[in-house]
């Protein structure tokens, strides 16, 4: 699709294959497997993450990792503000000057705040985010995920590229053999759901695995308390159930109440069979463990 034709369906010009080398040799910028980098460019593709996450006019969306722009572009055609948090120097100073070039009329729309994503707070950023729509660096996708949501209660939405078989673990369900710890911290704070699959070739460079789109709309009225503290309790149940997999759970976690009678005792408390184990649990049982600590 040529840059016209791009241009003529939103207001902003979107990448194509040739745009992104081209800006990629122009800022000097060659994408590294330390920070998970491979940089979009099918605009076919960013157009439908954006549609898929449904987001609007309203949003102030939390895009992280945005790179040479393919997403942002995308997003700043539908959304009043987008706030990019980028890592590299380079990429978060060049993104205002492409946007500015591709979407001028658009460029006001735009912050980039250039910091690790794990270590982002409120204080970091200009407004509240109502949602996350990122391209995750897959070398960090599950812990930037799970610490974007922890620390930003305001995102309703999330719609996250990742690699597939993390996609597929994060929306898994209870009794599978890839359930596991981020499929119930991912449910401690909304519905997870897998919203599609992305091929290698619209990436540069093309990386080794097949990508997934993942979901996750947060409770309107959460179900168990959100705070932090609260949190932290079920996440240290979750992490002793899954750290020995195979045992029951009165054995798995001994440790973490005390002994095995205790763990029985909890257990029982919480309508759980002591014999099964922690693949068989959903969230919300873990969060009844939790309240018996």
């Amino acid at each position: 699709m040529s840059e016209s034709e791009t241009a003529g369906r939103g207001q902003a010009a979107l990448l194509g294959p040739v745009e992104v080398r081209e800006l990629a040799e122009r800022f000097g910028v060659k994408p590294t497997k330390q920070r998970g980098q491979n940089f979009v460019h099918d605009a076919n593709t960013m157009r439908r993450i954006v549609a898929t996450a449904g987001v609007g006019r309203e949003d102030t969306v939390l895009e992280v990792g945005p790179g040479l722009g393919s997403l942002t572009l995308a997003l700043l055609d539908v959304v009043d503000k987008v706030i990019a948090v980028e890592i590299d120097p380079t990429l978060a100073r060049h993104l205002p000057e492409t946007v500015g070039v591709r979407a001028p009329e658009l460029a006001d729309r735009l912050t980039v705040v250039l910091m690790d994503a794990m270590k982002v707070t409120h204080a970091d950023l200009p407004a509240e985010p109502t949602a996350l729509v990122a391209n995750l660096p897959y070398n960090v996708a599950v812990p930037v995920l799970l610490t974007l949501l922890a620390e930003f209660p305001s995102i309703r939405t999330t719609l996250v590229m990742v690699q597939l078989e993390v996609a597929d673990r994060l929306a898994a369900v209870p009794g599978g053999r890839i359930y596991g710890i981020p499929s119930v911290k991912a449910g401690f704070f909304g519905t997870v759901r897998r919203s599609g699959t992305v091929g290698r070739q619209i990436f540069w460079p093309v990386p080794q695995v097949e990508s997934g789109l993942v979901r996750i709309d947060r409770f309107t009225e959460s179900p168990w308390p959100q705070d932090e503290a609260f949190r932290q309790r079920v996440y240290a149940v979750v992490d002793a159930a899954f750290a020995q997999r195979r045992k029951t759970l009165r054995a798995a976690l001994a440790g973490w109440a005390g002994s095995p009678v205790e763990a029985e005792r909890r257990l029982t408390a919480a309508g759980i069979a002591p014999t099964a184990r922690g693949e068989t649990l959903d969230t919300a049982a873990f969060v009844r463990l939790a309240e018996q600590s």
